[in-house]
């Protein structure tokens, strides 16, 4: 054991001494950091410092005495070293006065060379600066330049350009000196430029829809002109070859036409010639060059659609100021001149846009501001054309519609509503028409005499019939001086008619109907002119009070000869529309009841003057109803009356012979009751018998006039039937027939059947109150009070006969 022990101990000592070697070999190489060798030795055992501390002592040792042992080996050396250095010592001295002085001869020769070479380096710097500063402008000058050039395109407006070489400059030549100043404050005038670009061509588009606006007028007026050239030239040039148009026309008539359409030709021909090369269209009148600049600028600066809205925006306000017309445009045709002119010259303006131009102005755009524009011009002409009391004016307007609708038809603008519009305008010119010719059919019948025309010889009737289709054999068979029947107003009527239908033919024209549609149009117009304006005045002209007995039997003359003239009126339609009358939706012209009833009014009217006239004479009669005894001759006034009647009626011998024999008998009838209401008068309270008698001789030579046959064609007795009440009455009393009067009452025989029990009474009653005044002794003469005693007891009688008839009804 004790040997392990110490073999232990052997084994822990030579581990010990090991890692104390380790450890300050390691102190000596450095190797290791001395905290982490240290804390190994003091860490592995106690009183290891101490052993450490001893075992780095004796190594101190050991190795000052190699160093001492080394010092004492090369002592010799060191000192033999020290010697020889203390002897170089003066040789170094005399070579640092031999190297000071050659460093300053060679400081001195060097002097020169410094400054040469201070010289070349200043030189060889400033040729890089100005290298670089070459390289710098050679990117600078073509900014400079593009930028130069951009003031320089401003100044002269040129401003797309100007555009183009922003666009230029930002690109490609700023970002390559980006980082120099003045590129800076060019980069934040571009903007700048920009706006004042915009704002300038903004200005000038302003500047332009100013100027068109103004011009439009004039550019419609040239575009309408050329439209209208366009349109003469190839309906003359229609016409010219279309030799059977207008051949069935009135001969005169087409002469002149002939000739008006050479004239027209040669005339369209030659102005072709003239102005071939003068043709112009809107860019020549306006320079649309600030259209095209804004749009391409906008376009640039990628704000086209601003700008689009912009233009459009503000021609829908023109359109609208265009539209509106002035307030007395009815009243002159130059009025609507200028305003179909501005809207023309709007509308070919707004198509050039469209066509030179992508994207600014699009179809669907013109066509909804045209559906707008031609609704507004539809109310605008009905408003207006409603004033217009001018059939030239009217007329003048429908042309300038057919030119504006025809010049707008050319630029593909549809206008089937214009022309539906001239319609509704053409019954506007129908009804101007109307009133014109019926002032000029007043004025025809306020001229007129009323009295047949003569003729004294051939050239004179000839005058008359190519005037008015008059044919009657038997007149051409009298011989000269003769005269119609027919007064002055009748061919000038005709002849007025003629011309309404040419004044009515000329609307029809240019408004792209067919023959059958005008010849309708013709023959309505015609129509309402016959029955509306001509029986309207002649209905008027048969009540005005200076219109005699004979001016109405010449106006029942005159209708009769006018309607015989309808039929040729028709063919004079049909000649004109070149439409067969055989046409099965031909209209008819309704001249025929027109003049019928204008003859019934008239024939009226006579009837009523007669029986005014007759009233005149009634009203002068001057009966002593108190007389003893008749004079024995009839009345004058009544012999003035017949006298006046029988002349009268020999003026009727040229009315048809039932008009006539009615006014003959109306007249009788007529008197008859006026001279029967003069006896019953109620104002007349007393009536003698010799004043029976008188009125007995008045009523005689009634029936004298009748029987005479004042109006041939009455048969028999039949006019004096007129005065049978009068004859009965007077009967009556004259034979004072009253027991057969009595007797033979309510009996179809009865001699006395027309003498009613009423009047009878009356007329009594009057002869009774006259007896009583006129016989004041008569109640002392027998046979008056046996006359008085009778009248009396008739009157009872009567009296209960009215009574009866009375309660009976």
């Amino acid at each position: 054991m004790a040997r392990k022990s110490k073999s232990n101990l052997s084994e822990l000592y030579l581990e010990e001494k090991k890692v104390y070697e380790n450890a300050l070999a390691e102190i000596e190489s450095f190797e290791l950091p001395l905290g982490t060798t240290l804390r190994s030795v003091y860490d592995d055992q106690p009183n290891a410092h101490q052993r450490f501390m001893e075992k780095l002592d004796a190594c101190i040792r050991n190795h000052d005495r190699e160093i001492e042992k080394m010092c004492n080996f090369h002592h010799q050396g060191f000192v033999d070293a020290i010697t020889e250095l203390l002897k170089v010592r003066a040789d170094a001295e005399k070579l640092k006065v031999q190297v000071t002085d050659t460093n300053r001869r060679l400081q001195d020769a060097g002097k020169e060379v410094i400054a040469q070479t201070e010289e070349i380096i200043r030189c060889r710097v400033q040729q890089r600066n100005i290298t670089t500063v070459v390289e710098k402008l050679q990117l600078c000058l073509p900014v400079l330049e593009m930028y130069s050039k951009l003031n320089e395109q401003m100044n002269v407006k040129r401003y797309y350009s100007a555009l183009k070489t922003m666009e230029q400059l930002e690109n490609l030549y700023l970002p390559r000196v980006s980082q120099y100043r003045f590129c800076q404050i060019m980069i934040e005038n571009l903007p700048k430029l920009r706006e004042e670009i915009k704002e300038i061509s903004m200005s000038d588009l302003k500047d332009f829809l100013e100027s068109i606006r103004k011009h439009s007028d004039r550019i419609g007026e040239t575009a309408m002109k050329q439209a209208q050239q366009q349109k003469t030239f190839s309906t003359t040039l229609q016409k010219q070859n279309n030799v059977s148009y207008g051949r069935n026309m009135h001969l005169g008539r087409s002469r002149i036409l002939e000739s008006k359409n050479e004239i027209t030709l040669k005339r369209t021909f030659e102005e072709d010639d003239e102005h071939e090369d003068e043709v112009l269209t809107a860019q020549d009148l306006v320079d649309f060059s600030p259209v095209y600049r804004c749009l391409h600028i906008y376009s640039v600066l990628g704000d086209g659609e601003t700008f689009e809205n912009y233009y459009r925006k503000q021609r829908r306000k023109q359109a609208r100021l265009v539209l509106q017309p002035q307030s007395s445009m009815h009243e002159t045709v130059e009025g609507y001149r200028r305003y179909f002119s501005q809207i023309v010259g709007f509308f070919v303006v707004e198509d050039h846009i469209l066509h030179v131009t992508q994207g600014l102005v699009t179809r669907t755009y013109t066509d909804e501001l045209w559906n707008m524009a031609l609704s507004k011009i539809i109310a605008v002409l009905r408003t207006h054309s409603s004033y217009c009391s001018d059939p030239d004016l009217v007329l003048e307007l429908k042309s300038l519609i057919v030119v504006f609708a025809d010049t707008l038809q050319g630029y593909g603008f549809p206008v089937n509503r214009l022309f539906d519009l001239l319609f509704e305008i053409r019954d506007q010119y129908n009804e101007t028409l109307l009133k014109k010719w019926s002032g000029l059919f007043r004025d025809i019948f306020e001229a007129d005499n009323y009295s047949p025309i003569p003729v004294a010889n051939e050239e004179e009737y000839k005058i008359v019939i190519s005037k008015f289709p008059f044919q009657d054999p038997e007149f051409d068979k009298q011989s000269f001086p003769k005269k119609l029947p027919m007064s002055q107003s009748v061919p000038q009527i005709y002849i007025q008619v003629k011309e309404f239908i040419y004044a009515s033919l000329k609307f029809s024209e240019s408004l792209h109907r067919s023959s059958t549609e005008i010849d309708d149009i013709l023959r309505k117009s015609t129509n309402l002119l016959l029955t509306r304006t001509l029986s309207s005045c002649l209905q008027n002209l048969i009540k005005k009070p200076h219109i005699g007995l004979t001016e109405l039997v010449q106006i029942i003359i005159n209708t009769t000869h006018l309607e015989q003239a309808c039929k040729y009126l028709e063919d004079f339609i049909s000649n004109i529309t070149n439409i067969s009358q055989v046409t099965v939706h031909t209209a008819r012209l309704y001249g025929l009841s027109t003049f019928k009833d204008a003859r019934h009014a008239a024939e009226g009217e006579i009837y009523t003057k007669l029986n005014q006239k007759i009233d005149e004479f009634i009203q002068i009669a001057d009966y002593d109803w108190t007389m003893s005894e008749s004079d024995g001759r009839a009345s004058g006034y009544l012999m003035d009356l017949i006298n006046f009647l029988r002349s009268t009626f020999q003026v009727f011998t040229h009315l048809p012979g039932k008009v006539a024999q009615t006014a003959c008998m109306s007249a009788c009838q007529h008197l008859s009751t006026s001279l029967m209401q003069m006896l019953l008068d109620t104002e007349l309270k007393q009536i003698s018998m010799g004043a029976i008698q008188q009125f007995n001789l008045d009523v005689i030579q009634c029936e004298l006039f009748a029987s005479s046959e004042p109006v041939p064609g009455f048969q028999g007795d039949t006019l004096q039937l007129a005065f049978i009440d009068l004859r009965q009455l007077l009967d009556l009393f004259m034979v004072w027939d009253w027991s057969t009067y009595l007797a033979d009452y309510g009996q179809a025989t009865s001699k006395y059947l027309r003498v009613s029990p009423s009047t009878a009474l009356t007329l009594l009653e009057k002869m009774k109150d006259s007896s009583k005044k006129n016989n004041i002794f008569a109640q002392f003469r027998k046979n008056d009070r046996d006359k008085q005693k009778l009248i009396e007891t008739v009157v009872k009688q009567l009296r209960s006969l009215v009574n009866g008839m009375s309660q009976h009804t």
